[in-house]
């Protein structure tokens, strides 16, 4: 299948015979300068054969008797080229024959049999993983940001070449971005998303984003690139950062690269957890269009970044955005298949999260580079919420803090923080008068939130796990303790029953109420009835479930068990 695809973006082809390795080390070199100097694919097509068949051990001759019968006839590559060798008098046969014995002696001795491969080698490129290894997930880490350190940057990101001309709608944009600097509009998640980025730059650390809309985001949110209306030309406000000079330590600022990549999620993705397993000090993230497409490349999920440390001690700090959440566009345009991945979670191998403002995106792209280990970050990244009226955050939850695996009733800690006498007292108060928690995770929240507020029903709290991998068992232990006249807890999800997080995270949830004041309550379920597709296809009938499990979570229509 690869010639097709070489000819369809005019690679260079180079065919070489397999039983001439003199021809194949030329045509090697030769295809490794054309893609050094020419910065483009090149293909080389080597025709050969397998003598053993397809793992080495096997018995081809049962499936295919007549040509292994002409395979078997032939002298094998070793055989061809010692041959060439004596018949040029460069070695004799005796001579070959030695070389043979001490290759196989080196083999067996596990000693290296290319002694001169390290001095190809460019050192430059080579990465201490040294400060990562042995590591954990729970180091805490501070992840804010000073106030003056983001107006500087957001300044920087709003700098506009000479004669450049941006789109109205991107004028519109970076307008908005100015007054949520100045404080005047609360912060959006493209606002909190670029700074993440322009943060990490100042501090060192290099950026590489590849998708298939990468640079202006599928949803119309990102834009990193600009692009002048009155000429080809583009401008990349993350690539022309200056250093902060009111740093303490002053150090050079990190790359920016943004790729629009093909429409290949397994090629892509493959590619960037190579870079990633080689680069510890470069934020890689691969953006599928919408997280449904990472079903093409579940090879790549499944072999090497769930399972990549465990079979090979590989660190890797990959991080995959996948736009999650029901809004009735379709089976396959709603799930990312969350409980795949959860289900691939075991030996705090990944980190499975979904972040549902902007602080929460902000200190989480920045704990994945400032914690002291690499592992892959798992991102159900949202859609609607990109411009959701409530999810919005101020420039203080930038500034300190880290990420919040668990969040509190959002109504309960506002009203706390505009309390100014007997905190404890009050906090006691709210918290007695709460009957019912709903946990839940993603964009469901502020369905809930809304419906709740409407009906005003404040005797139930709600309270989002932002991680769902390694599952924070001990926050939500702490959170839930507070409440002492609670009577149901209630998982609610609009994923179907059989997908999303209900049956991997169960046990945990199970776990956390044996051990609270709710140990004799039921854990009880909201959401989608199991469904063999991840959504349905018409408007009107995602809206019907929609109303019906959050009616179902707040206690509006009959529960699930």
């Amino acid at each position: 299948m690869i010639l097709p695809w070489s000819k369809m973006v005019n690679a260079p082809i180079f065919h070489v015979n397999g039983d001439d390795p003199e021809a194949v080390v030329f045509i090697a070199q030769i295809a490794l300068d054309y893609r050094m100097k020419f910065k483009k694919d090149v293909v080389i097509d080597m025709i050969c054969y397998r003598r053993h068949g397809h793992n080495g051990a096997d018995e081809p001759s049962a499936t295919q008797p007549m040509m292994y019968k002409k395979i078997k006839a032939l002298p094998t590559v070793r055989e061809i080229y010692v041959q060439k060798m004596q018949d040029a008098a460069i070695f004799t046969h005796e001579e070959a024959e030695q070389l043979k014995t001490e290759y196989r002696n080196n083999l067996e001795a596990g000693r290296c049999v290319a002694p001169n491969i390290n001095s190809v080698i460019d050192k430059s490129l080579a990465f201490h993983w040294a400060k990562y290894t042995g590591n954990t997930l729970k180091q805490p880490v501070d992840t804010g940001v000073h106030l003056d350190t983001i107006k500087f940057l957001m300044d920087q990101l709003e700098h506009l070449p000479e004669e450049f001309e941006r789109h109205a709608r991107i004028e519109k944009i970076i307008a908005d971005r100015h007054k949520m600097t100045a404080g005047t509009l609360p912060l959006d998640w493209g606002y909190a998303e670029t700074l993440a980025y322009a943060s990490l730059i100042d501090d060192g650390y290099n950026i590489r984003l590849s998708g298939q809309d990468s640079g202006r985001g599928t949803f119309f949110h990102r834009h990193v690139v600009w692009h002048n209306q009155l000429k080809n030309e583009s401008w990349v406000p993350l690539r022309n950062l200056q250093s902060n000079d009111t740093k303490d330590s002053k150090q050079t600022t990190g790359n920016f690269l943004v790729i629009d990549s093909l429409l290949s999620e397994e090629a892509v993705l493959a590619f960037e957890y190579g870079y990633a397993s080689t680069d510890p000090e470069t934020l890689v993230i691969w953006e599928a269009q919408f997280g449904d497409f990472a079903n093409n490349a579940q090879v790549v999920i499944d072999q090497f970044i769930s399972a990549g440390e465990q079979k090979w001690q590989r660190l890797c700090g990959l991080v995959m955005l996948l736009p999650h959440g029901f809004e009735g566009q379709g089976a396959e345009h709603s799930s990312a298949r969350l409980e795949r991945f959860l289900q691939l979670c075991a030996q705090n191998n990944m980190q499975v999260c979904v972040p549902t403002t902007p602080a929460q995106v902000f200190h989480m792209f920045r704990r994945q580079m400032l914690q002291n280990t690499r592992k892959p970050l798992i991102c159900m990244s949202p859609k609607s919420l990109l411009r959701h009226k409530s999810a919005v955050s101020t420039l203080e939850a930038l500034s300190s803090g880290t990420f919040e695996n668990v969040i509190d009733d959002i109504d309960i800690q506002s009203q706390l923080q505009s309390q100014s006498s007997s905190l404890h007292s009050v906090t006691s108060s709210m918290r007695r008068h709460i009957t019912r928690i709903i946990l839940c995770s993603g964009k469901v929240y502020y369905d809930l939130l809304e419906s709740k507020r409407q009906n005003q029903l404040n005797n139930i709290a709600l309270i989002r796990i932002e991680q769902l991998y390694p599952f924070p068992e001990q926050q939500l232990q702490k959170i839930i303790n507070k409440y002492t006249n609670t009577n149901k807890l209630i998982w609610c999800q609009e994923e179907p029953r059989n997908q999303g997080a209900w049956y991997s995270i169960r046990h945990n949830l199970e776990l956390v109420l044996r051990n609270s004041y709710l140990q004799q309550q039921n854990l009880r379920y909201a959401g989608r009835d199991a469904s063999a597709a991840p959504a349905v296809g018409v408007a009107r009938i995602h809206i019907a479930q929609q109303k019906k499990l959050v009616d179902q979570a707040l206690g509006l229509a009959s529960e699930s068990v």
